[in-house]
């Protein structure tokens, strides 16, 4: 597991500096990158992504793959964060601004590979999908289209509904996702 500096300082066993650096230099603790600490001498690539940029959400392409939806493995991690949020400056990551009325609507906790991750759900997810229907190939939204036919009775209408509502073409997306989904 992966730990933060402050997080660190709140253990019995390592409440000081002094004992970080004696655990560190015992190799009884590890220092992944700057503030960055594990008992073990590596991590995933995913919970160190998780947990450095905590203020982030999973969405677009990595969320879809997370939940299934596509077998595209992402070459890199997609995260949103609200719009007025510092760059992300980390060749891993795609980061898109997205405005603060938006950034909260479905956000959810999946365990993915045994990392806990903070995610839209897959209701906002299909919202995502048809909101940007003209940035993707056409082979990965109809891939993704098809596999949300395949789930259709998971997928809770009344929150999907919720969300719409606070969008401003909520009608043409719903339209869209009558069309396309159901």
């Amino acid at each position: 597991m992966l730990y933060r500096y402050s997080e660190l300082l709140k253990n019995e066993k390592f409440n000081t500096d002094r004992k970080i650096k004696v655990a560190l230099s015992e190799k009884r603790l590890f220092k992944l990158d700057c503030g960055f600490y594990s008992f073990d001498s590596r991590c995933s690539e995913l919970e160190f992504i998780a947990k450095k940029y905590d203020n982030a959400v999973f969405n677009f392409d990595s969320a879809f793959y997370y939940y299934g939806l596509t077998d595209n493995i992402p070459d890199k991690y997609y995260l949103s964060t609200k719009k007025k949020a510092r760059k992300i400056k980390d060749d891993r990551v795609i980061q898109t601004f997205m405005d603060d009325r938006y950034f909260n609507i479905g956000i959810t906790y999946i365990y993915y590979n045994n990392v806990k991750i903070k995610i839209y759900d897959k209701e906002r997810m299909l919202i995502e999908l048809v909101r940007n229907k003209n940035n993707m190939s056409y082979d990965m939204y109809k891939e993704i289209i098809n596999n949300y036919r395949s789930i259709v009775d998971e997928l809770n209408f009344l929150k999907l509904q919720d969300y719409l509502s606070n969008f401003k073409n909520k009608d043409k997306y719903l339209k869209i996702i009558q069309e396309e989904v159901l």
